[in-house]
């Protein structure tokens, strides 16, 4: 199977822990290279976050174990890149 290189995630949050410990958390684990989350909308209780992570081969069910652990939730998954090299999508932007 092809190893996952890019992974883009919808994920609701707490506000509580921040953006950027959430997101430093997300890039200390295995296989993670780069992490970004953009804050897409604020509710009263939560954040969504558009969540992109970049590597060698991705495990989404670590990503998402990981996740719940800091009291998150992956909504969807909105976009994988697969293969030995990545390939911008020029409607959803890289």
């Amino acid at each position: 199977m092809a190893p996952i290189r890019r992974l883009v995630l919808d994920v609701l949050k707490p506000h509580d822990p921040s953006v950027v410990t959430f997101t430093t958390q997300l890039g200390d684990l295995d296989g993670i290279d780069a992490a970004t989350a953009t804050v897409v909308e604020v509710d009263e209780n939560v954040k969504t976050l558009r969540v992109t992570l970049e590597g060698d081969d991705l495990d989404l069910e670590a990503v998402r174990a990981e996740i719940e652990d800091l009291s998150a939730s992956v909504h969807s998954v909105d976009q994988v890149a697969c293969g030995s090299r990545t390939v911008d999508d020029p409607w959803f932007g890289s």
